[in-house]
């Protein structure tokens, strides 16, 4: 499969030179093309999904580069998990986790090769958040599939992701240290610290659940904690209670059955270009740097109601969002050392030309239009890498009840602001058994 993307435009230099720089950079980048994801987010808003996962595979050859072969994997496994094509979103989801190791790896020992021009000319290797939760979710296409162990498995690898996630980037931080020192280069200071993060509530619901219905009531216990502990270590990630039916959870009466369901709702943010300039001599060295944006879900409210007459809400579990932000940051400041050396580096070019510029009586003129050209090129290939999987949600809620073992239909509302119904969900007909998982996941991405 063969990829391509167009690079997007870049706002002019304010300094010396300006509009000569503006226009010599605008003939050397491509002009901003309208968003091709379209035609597939259409789709996604109508919540067809298998529709969307047809469209997105008709047209992966204009949506995807060779290099963003991870985002193709995770767009197209996340919408055919919501497609409730189970085993497909597993191979798909595997598959992004094995090129996301893969191109980790290489970037490890090639982080310099990228100072050359940016980010973007690299293979993308996934953000933290991308990472962890596709294991979240081929966990339920594993549950989906009747096969806990597996399910089980794909927990574990996302706790141990967690908790690598502080030194995960503690070689390549080291790498551009010494870089900096080698050439003489000072960074200045980063003024966002990294939030940490390494449990996830939503991890340990979803283990504590599969271990439940394991039979493995030791681990599940295990995991009702850490899931406590997991909101109480982060409260920037986790303001909120304590979901009140987490305490029922492994509390089931003589003769009663449980019933779980899941909601996801919203999109999780999309990356947005921010851009600062150090000074270099007489000229200006330009860092892009990708910002974390949040997208607003229209969500305010789930309601389960049982066709017998009991209902419940769901509350908020996971604030994905906030996650996201927070793993983010983490990988940030590599970013921004990076990007003040690669910046520094081509800014020099210019600054030598400018020296020859000045002592040099014969070919000024040509010194100082290469000067131009140096500031023009470095300005156009310094972008921020904006690149990111599209379809993961914004937040989790869940629920639980206990009921008599039996067959029960149901009904999921999304609300809306003033109790407007966003969305609705029926169940028909599911049979909840007692010493089983009996689980529902729901999905409104509006």
């Amino acid at each position: 499969m063969k990829f391509s993307a167009a690079l997007p435009a870049f706002p002019p230099l304010p300094v010396r030179g300006a509009p000569v720089l503006a226009a010599l950079a605008l003939l050397m980048v491509s002009c901003a093309t309208a968003d091709p994801f379209i035609p597939v987010d259409a789709l996604v808003d109508r919540e067809r999904f298998s529709g969307s996962v047809e469209t997105l595979e008709t047209k992966s050859k204009s949506l995807y580069r060779k290099k963003d072969r991870v985002l193709y994997f995770l767009d197209k496994g996340l919408l055919s998990h919501y497609a409730e094509n189970w085993e497909e979103s597993s191979v798909l989801l595997e598959e992004g986790e094995r090129a996301i190791e893969e191109n980790f790896a290489v970037s490890v020992s090639q982080e310099i090769g990228a100072l050359i021009l940016n980010d973007r000319s690299r293979e993308y290797d996934g953000e933290d958040y991308e990472d962890i939760y596709l294991n979240a979710f081929n966990a339920l296409n594993y549950y989906h599939r009747n096969n806990m162990e597996e399910a089980l498995v794909e927990i574990r690898r996302m706790n141990n992701k967690l908790r690598d996630l502080s030194v995960k980037y503690g070689v390549l931080m080291t790498g551009m240290q010494k870089l900096a020192l080698e050439q003489n280069q000072r960074i200045p200071p980063n003024p966002e610290a990294p939030v940490q993060f390494n449990n996830s509530a939503l991890a340990r619901y979803l283990g504590m659940l599969f271990y439940r219905g394991a039979g493995l009531m030791d681990d599940a216990r295990i995991d009702q904690r850490q899931l406590r502990i997991a909101m109480a270590d982060a409260p920037l990630v986790y303001p909120h209670p304590v979901p009140s039916s987490v305490e029922d959870e492994l509390v089931l009466p003589p003769g009663m059955a449980r019933l779980n369901v899941i909601g996801f709702t919203g999109r999780s943010p999309v990356k947005i270009e921010e851009t600062i300039r150090i000074p270099l001599g007489r000229n200006w060295a330009k860092i892009s740097l990708p910002v974390m944006q949040n997208r607003a879900s229209r969500i305010r409210s789930i309601e389960v109601a049982l066709d017998s007459g009991e209902r419940f809400g769901l509350e908020l579990l996971e604030n994905i969002s906030a996650v996201v932000s927070a793993t983010f940051t983490q990988k940030k400041n590599l970013i921004y050392t990076k990007s003040v050396l690669r910046a520094v580096t081509k800014g020099l070019g210019a600054a030598v030309f400018d020296i020859m510029a000045e002592t040099s009586s014969d070919n000024r003129g040509l010194f100082s239009l290469l000067s131009l050209g140096a500031q023009a090129l470095a300005e156009a290939s310094e972008q921020a890498d904006l690149r990111l999987a599209r379809y993961f949600p914004d937040k989790a809620y869940v629920g639980g009840i206990h009921v008599r073992p039996g067959i029960y239909s149901f009904t999921v509302t999304f609300y809306g602001d003033n109790k407007s119904v966003i969305a609705v969900r029926r169940h028909e007909n599911m049979r909840i058994s007692i010493n089983a998982l009996n689980l529902t996941e729901d999905v409104c991405l509006k």
